[in-house]
């Protein structure tokens, strides 16, 4: 269970070692076994206590901002403390294997794009025109994707240009196919970032917000070091490692929100627009069913190599990752 606590002037706090989350509408319990990680927004309180209690049962404990991002994070000390992983991940960064593992890393996601792409494509007997703008939009990924993979260099800086611009063609090739699938409201022209200036990448925005809150968290508790970014750049403050690890699952947040897109799920008084800005923001409507629809989500059991759930896939292949930092310590310390 994830507890997300974004009611203005709720209270998290301990009582009788459970979990007692206090709003305006009444006051409900949570045993610490049964809660994964707690999210905090700014309108809302949590106690030292409740803290505490999160720490010993190993809750991660997130307080996010309006987009659903990490602002904050409280975590067990025991969660991350083999040096030896961060010592193999500077020397990973450094070697070849970096290379291949960043080619791998981009085409993964290419392909889960197109995998997407071609489970939504239409029917070439209901809407020829689309069809066939999915088809060479296809076929154009595959060819960037062919391209990163025949990109040789000897470090990843060597070929990190080359590999964004490609990535960035293929990303645009996928975008403008999902949006010959969104309703009136939410169609859109190009992705947008901050700020959104449509419900969709509004909606897109706040979901890879809560992607990168899991995966960080999940990077932590596998003793990596989540601002030592491989092909990311690396900025003051900036978690880079995640903005690559994340890559592979863009797709799960995708297609969540492009269903509840189709299905119209959020009424459009759930947005608002910025007269300063001119950007889109989601209301507390929004957010509950956005957050409720990626949770549900990423709980569901699925069979990647063994049945386990998205968010422990995502935990698994963050400890695959540290093993293989593991090994390069190894090398490098010449045991």
């Amino acid at each position: 269970m994830n507890l997300i606590i974004n009611s203005y002037g709720a209270t998290l706090q301990k009582e009788n070692n459970l979990f007692v989350v206090s709003t305006a509408e009444g006051r409900q319990t949570f045993p610490p076994d049964v809660v994964r990680s707690i999210s905090i927004n700014k309108s809302a309180r949590i106690t030292s206590d409740a803290i505490l209690l999160a720490i010993k049962n190993q809750v991660e404990v997130l307080f996010v901002n309006d987009l659903g991002e990490p602002e904050g994070r409280v975590w067990s000390v025991r969660y991350g403390s083999v040096s030896n992983i961060r010592k193999g991940q500077i020397n990973f960064l450094y070697s070849g294997k970096a290379i291949d593992w960043v080619k791998e890393l981009i085409a993964t996601k290419i392909d889960r794009q197109i995998a997407l792409l071609l489970g939504l494509q239409p029917g070439i007997d209901r809407d020829v025109k689309s069809h066939n703008v999915f088809k060479y939009a296809i076929n154009s990924m595959e060819d960037y994707k062919l391209k990163i993979e025949k990109t040789e260099g000897e470090f990843v800086s060597d070929i990190a240009p080359s590999l964004r611009g490609w990535e960035g063609a293929s990303g645009k090739k996928y975008f403008s196919c999902l949006a010959l699938l969104m309703p009136d409201f939410y169609q859109f022209q190009v992705r947008d970032r901050q700020p959104a200036k449509d419900p969709f990448n509004a909606l897109l925005n706040y979901a890879y917000g809560i992607l990168y809150g899991k995966a960080e968290g999940a990077l932590i508790k596998a003793g990596i070091d989540p601002y030592v970014g491989i092909f990311h750049r690396d900025e003051y403050n900036r978690p880079a490692l995640v903005f690559d690890f994340i890559e592979y699952y863009r797709t799960w947040m995708d297609y969540v929100v492009l269903r509840l897109c189709q299905e119209e799920a959020i009424p459009e008084e759930s947005f608002e627009r910025s007269a300063e800005t001119e950007g889109i923001r989601l209301l507390p409507l929004a957010k509950r069913i956005l957050i409720q629809s990626v949770n549900d989500f990423l709980d569901e059991i699925v069979t990647i190599g063994k049945p386990l759930s998205r968010l422990s896939h995502i935990e698994a292949d963050a400890h695959k990752l540290a093993s293989i930092f593991l090994k390069e310590d190894n090398y490098v310390m010449g045991r």
